[in-house]
């Protein structure tokens, strides 16, 4: 029986995703900063262990608990909706900080054992915003097509040791809390200066209409992170929910 750790599983697609793997059989690792606060279920297959991804102790107490993993998932991500000028230097760090070098550094730390028993996926959950540009999101944007560059170079030198790594982008999910961070949340920053007011207020016109359209799930997601962690022909990138599948197509 294989076993998958999976990151951000409080809520949204983390916990969808654990389900998901939980009803195929699999052993699961479900990791989040608060487990205390988790409503999984209880099952013989499945742990539930802190982990805070910015911080490197936390990283190694939980890679060392879950013991040896088949599949990573790279799930945690944090949202920000504002202008550049509108963003702290502090804020586009912690963005990058959880977005990019978490996976990274969560990856680095699971890498020794795959490549010992050589085998193994790493799976990157990244975002439909890098197919195209978005206004708003260029700080979130930007970390996620950072890591969709680090999954797609990673690739190719991990690829003798028979290790996979995938990337499985979603579209717009408004029924998560992460998408309701995003639209109510940050939108308080992305009001504070006043000179982008009208333009900010337009973009969140904008961003309610496509939530009226075709849209992502988090059971989309889960779905696509499966595929990703168990087809060896699987594509590189692959698009999660209706939305990000049209935005594919159009790419």
């Amino acid at each position: 029986m294989k076993t998958v750790l999976i990151t951000g599983c409080s809520t949204g697609f983390g916990r969808a995703t654990a389900l998901h793997f939980l009803d195929h059989g699999w052993n699961v690792i479900a990791t989040m900063r608060n487990p205390a606060a988790s409503d999984l279920p209880r099952s013989d297959r499945l742990t539930v262990l802190p982990l805070d991804v910015t911080d490197p102790d936390s990283i190694a107490a939980a890679v060392l608990a879950a013991g040896p993993i088949d599949v990573l998932v790279n799930n945690a991500g944090i949202g920000w909706l504002a202008s550049v000028e509108g963003t702290t230097m502090e804020t586009a760090r912690s963005v990058f900080e959880t977005n990019l070098f978490g996976a990274v550094a969560l990856t680095r730390e699971v890498l020794p054992g795959m490549r010992a028993r050589g085998s193994g996926v790493i799976v990157n959950v990244s975002s439909s915003v890098t197919y195209g540009p978005l206004p708003l999101l260029s700080i979130y944007s930007a970390s996620k097509a950072a890591l969709n560059a680090f999954t797609e170079s990673m690739a190719i030198e991990l690829a003798p040791f028979g290790i996979s790594t995938r990337l499985v982008l979603p579209g717009l999910a408004p029924a998560t809390a992460f998408a309701s961070n995003i639209m109510a949340n940050d939108m308080a920053s992305a009001h504070a200066l006043e000179a982008y007011a009208p333009f900010t207020a337009q973009v969140m016109e904008g961003f309610q209409e496509l939530g009226q359209g075709p849209v992502t799930t988090a059971d989309d997601v889960a779905e696509a992170v499966l595929r990703a962690a168990t087809d060896p022909n699987c594509p590189m990138r692959l698009a999660a929910g209706a939305d990000s599948v049209a935005l594919a197509e159009a790419a």
